[in-house]
């Protein structure tokens, strides 16, 4: 081991008032001498936290235990130094230099120990914890001499500088906690230089449960402190428990369901409330899902389905089980359902392009999936001909479910204990492979039908008085002078809304030139918005990856921002529209469509300016909002009564029947 020296004694210090000085020059609006953005933590929160107390911070999971030694060089057990307080935990190392990585969680510490001189309560129940993950530099006497820097911070409360006396000593600690860290070395391959590491600070409650991990983007003291208030209310049982408002199945009713999607027009309000709703909240019951498959319901055809993937109770609940759940991803975290949001359409209403894995931007909009059992081509871009090979696309792309390999999804399947006999069961003692995942969700998702909507009634049904009089004259409109159907169909007995072509409507187009705008208006939550700088954008924000739409498919230059035309069924509740989210509103959508989209060379020939009035676009949107089937409620409530799959068969909420997974 290396012996402390007087570089290593104040390296960490002197990395943490870099950061301040560096954070105070960006603050202050000096020039940049770099292209790193400054943390958050780093500055005033600028937003109103809500009180302490009234949200829940639901568990993660157990904090691991594991032995570390302490600045005197004792082997210590994480549990015991724990010692039933609430703990802020962070892994760091000495020779840190990202002004964002160790220097930060630092700088929140300071701030949090601070405060601990200002609340008694907070001095004696909240112990804070840095954890080297270079033990073979961070030896204990170093450790102990960072923690002397610190003491000027306060004598309340405390702070713990630890490390371990290896690197094989440390390993299972990573990997419990499941913090990535990279050795880097010198071009020379010599001495170890710096670690590559995600910043991740978890916030443990004195039953040694996670109760929160934060990233850069929210290390903050105020959210930190907020988090530990809102724990402390919650032992006083001074907040609500899950107990106290999860629904029972059997008292779920229409009321209590979502209506039409979110309108984009009131998320940009502070008084916005999602329609999205708290696992707690998702009480559900469930519905005969193959039946509706084998009886679709008024205004849509027989199902397609293939010969080799035939429908049955036990795949379409197999598949369903899969749908929402988030071990299907690399790290635990993403589910289909978490960008196909049932009370949302199946879409997601709350923001324009997808985000996956870690807050990986996706480049396109999240599309329903009812009715999904009916198109010949998937994906925006027509890439996929069948749901059985189209669920592997999501699953296996690095910023949507990053699983690295077909393999390690199928391996992670055969080793949970909760699908154990699912597969053999669904399909004639087939375990999981890459054929029957992709069968099993494309059986639940092929059973999503929605129709019998007041237009599926009045055409379909003869119920002459099931459609108002403007959605009445917005139906003579889609049929003729708007020349609507000459791509979203209508037959004589059941109607698809959709070609299933792809067209260029110039909203591609118009995404690859840009507007040449200089600032950008970004949304920070309700309400809150600020004019950033594009350059400022562009220098610390991912690019917006290039989407030349079917293209990319064909290689053909005159398919370049080709789209797929989408069904309308139930399209007054997966707002935003267009392949990139960029229209918030179906009268938006209207009001494109009635200026003749987009101007480009390869503008199909019939999106053409359509002159409609105010009156007549009403009419149209009037139209649209007929589409929504009756039965969209009984479809969500199914899905609230679907396992999570995160939560074992012995799990007291739950009864899981193989066929219905119902929970209780």
């Amino acid at each position: 081991m290396l012996r402390p020296t007087l570089r290593h004694c104040f390296r960490f210090a002197t990395g943490l008032l870099f950061a301040a000085s560096a954070a105070s020059a960006a603050l202050a609006d000096q020039p940049a001498t770099a292209a790193t953005a400054i943390a958050p933590g780093y500055a005033a929160l600028g937003y109103e936290l809500p009180e302490p107390g009234s949200y829940r911070l639901p568990p993660f999971g157990r904090a691991a235990d594991g032995t570390v030694l302490d600045g005197d060089g004792r082997e210590r057990s994480l549990h015991q130094l724990f010692a039933g307080k609430y703990v802020l935990l962070n892994f760091m190392y000495s020779h840190c230099s990202d002004v964002n990585g160790c220097p930060l969680s630092a700088h929140v510490y300071y701030q949090i120990k601070t405060a601990m001189q200002e609340d008694p309560w907070l001095a004696d129940n909240l112990k804070l914890v840095s954890l080297s993950f270079d033990p073979e530099r961070d030896t204990p006497e170093v450790m102990q001499l960072y923690g002397n820097n610190f003491k000027y911070a306060g004598k309340a409360g405390d702070w713990d500088f630890l490390t371990t006396e290896s690197p094989d000593a440390l390993r299972p600690l990573l990997a419990a906690y499941d913090q990535d860290v990279q050795a880097q070395y010198s071009t020379s391959g010599a001495a170890q230089q710096e670690y590559a590491h995600v910043l991740r600070v978890f916030l443990i409650d004195p039953q040694l449960r996670i109760r929160n991990i934060y990233s850069v983007a929210f290390l903050h003291r105020d959210l930190l402190l907020n988090d530990i208030y809102t724990l402390r209310a919650e032992a006083a049982g001074d907040t609500p428990q899950a107990s106290d408002i999860r629904l029972a199945s059997r008292d779920v009713s229409a009321d209590m369901l979502p209506g039409p999607g979110d309108d984009k027009r009131g998320y940009a309000g502070a008084d916005y409330t999602t329609r999205s709703r708290a696992l707690e909240l998702r009480g559900g019951e469930t519905m005969n899902l193959l039946d509706l498959a084998r009886n679709p319901p008024l205004g849509l055809p027989a199902l397609p389905v293939p010969a080799d993937n035939p429908l049955s109770a036990e795949r379409i609940a197999l598949g369903r089980r899969l749908f929402y759940d988030r071990r299907l991803s690399l790290n635990d975290t993403v589910s289909c359902a978490m960008c196909h949001i049932p009370e949302q359409g199946f879409s997601n209403n709350e923001i324009a392009t997808a985000v996956g894995f870690e807050g990986r931007s996706v480049r396109r909009n999240a599309p329903t999936v009812y009715n999904v059992g009916y198109p010949r081509r998937l994906f925006h871009d027509g890439r996929e001909e069948n749901l059985e090979q189209q669920v592997w696309g999501p699953l296996l792309a690095r910023n949507e479910m990053a699983n690295p390999s077909v393999g390690a999804v199928l391996g992670k399947l055969r080793a949970l204990p909760d699908y154990a006999g699912l597969f053999e069961a669904a399909f004639d003692g087939r375990g999981p492979t890459m054929e029957t995942v992709g069968m099993a969700l494309a059986a639940y998702q092929r059973a999503l039908l929605s129709a019998d909507s007041p237009f599926d009634r009045y055409r379909y049904g003869g119920d002459a008085d099931a459609l108002s009089e403007s959605a009445q004259r917005g139906l003579a409109l889609f049929t003729g002078r708007a020349g609507c159907a000459a791509c979203h169909l209508i037959g004589e007995e059941h109607a698809l809304f959709s070609d299933d072509g792809l067209y260029n409507t110039g909203i591609g187009y118009r995404r690859a030139m840009g507007d040449g705008a200089k600032t950008r208006r970004v949304q920070l939550a309700p309400g809150v918005f600020v004019d950033m700088d594009v350059a400022q954008i562009e220098a610390v924000g991912e690019p917006p990856p290039a989407d030349v739409g079917l293209y990319e498919i064909t290689q053909n230059p005159a398919d370049r921002w080709k789209y797929r035309t989408p069904s309308l069924r139930n399209v007054a509740l997966s707002a935003p529209y267009m392949h990139d989210g960029s229209l918030a509103t179906l009268r938006a959508v209207v009001e494109f469509y009635n200026r003749g989209g987009i101007a480009n060379p390869l503008l199909d020939p019939r999106i053409r300016p359509l002159g409609l009035d105010d009156g007549e676009i009403d009419d149209l949107v009037a139209f649209l909002e007929s589409l929504t089937g009756s039965n969209v409620n009984a479809l969500v409530a199914d899905a609230f009564a679907a396992p999570i799959g995160d939560i074992g068969r012995d799990d007291p909420h739950w009864a899981h029947d193989d066929r219905q997974g119902a929970r209780q």
